[in-house]
């Protein structure tokens, strides 16, 4: 009976709690070019405006603007030819509509699938860049995070700093889907688990360290202590998730 009321008033206050609604350019960039679709301005087999003139008509920057193309493409809705652009995919308007409406809806609803996805996606990617990863890599990871540990130890905003680092850790897999899949995941991530506070006020600090632990395991190749270290650097957030997910399952339970 006690643990009926406690689960009955665990659903109540979960049910009250409304989700962050945050849409960011990329949402809107890939909202706008699925108007452009729709609308039949677009048309499949259509070739894209460049970069720069989506960017200015966008008022936003071009790392948005290849962002939300990176996200299409994986998604097969655009094709990159690198002689010639980018270009609509060969797919009828409905399913176009459909796919990118899952795409926005994903970005927004699934926030504790998304953490576990990128969870799991960074331990495996992290220990394969231990593998294969190469001077080059090397110097591009560490400079990735002397360049997030200027900005956050100063308590500057280093978001676009950590982004940078995980995606560099990303590129040193060698794995081209990896890498595309990472980075689709974790900007937006970074993004909303800072700008919410979800980790805390002070998390940029302690993550500095955690940084370097990541990069001494990679540069010595020892895959173990590599995955030991991402798992340890994202395990306040992988904890915020698994209660999202034993929170979902109560409710679940309570409505059987």
């Amino acid at each position: 009976m006690v643990d009926q009321i406690e689960n009955e008033g665990m659903k109540s206050l979960i049910e009250n709690i409304t989700a962050i609604q945050v849409e960011s350019p990329v949402d809107k960039i890939i909202g706008q070019l699925k108007q452009l679709i729709v609308s039949g301005q677009l048309k499949p087999g259509d070739r894209l405006p460049a970069e720069r003139v989506l960017s200015e008509r966008f008022g936003v920057g071009r790392s948005y603007i290849r962002e939300a193309i990176l996200k299409l493409e994986f998604y097969g809705l655009l094709r990159t030819n690198p002689q010639s652009g980018t270009y609509v995919a060969g797919l009828s308007i409905n399913v176009i509509d459909n796919i990118i409406s899952d795409i926005i809806k994903f970005n927004k609803d699934d926030f504790n699938a998304l953490i576990e996805a990128r969870y799991h996606l960074e331990l495996n990617a992290v220990k394969l860049a231990a593998e294969r990863r190469t001077d080059e890599d090397l110097e591009s990871i560490k400079s990735a995070m002397e360049d997030y540990e200027k900005k956050a130890s100063t308590g500057g905003d280093a978001v676009e700093e950590d982004m940078v680092f995980h995606i560099k850790v990303a590129k040193a897999t060698k794995n081209s889907v990896i890498e595309s899949m990472i980075l689709i995941l974790v900007p937006d991530l970074i993004k909303n688990i800072v700008q919410n506070k979800i980790c805390g006020d002070n998390r940029a600090k302690t993550a500095i360290e955690e940084h370097r632990k990541i990069y001494a395991a990679i540069e010595s190749q020892d895959m173990a202590k590599a995955e030991e270290a991402m798992a340890s650097h994202l395990d306040e957030i992988w904890q915020i998730s698994k209660a999202g997910f034993a929170a979902q399952n109560i409710i679940n339970e309570a409505e059987v």
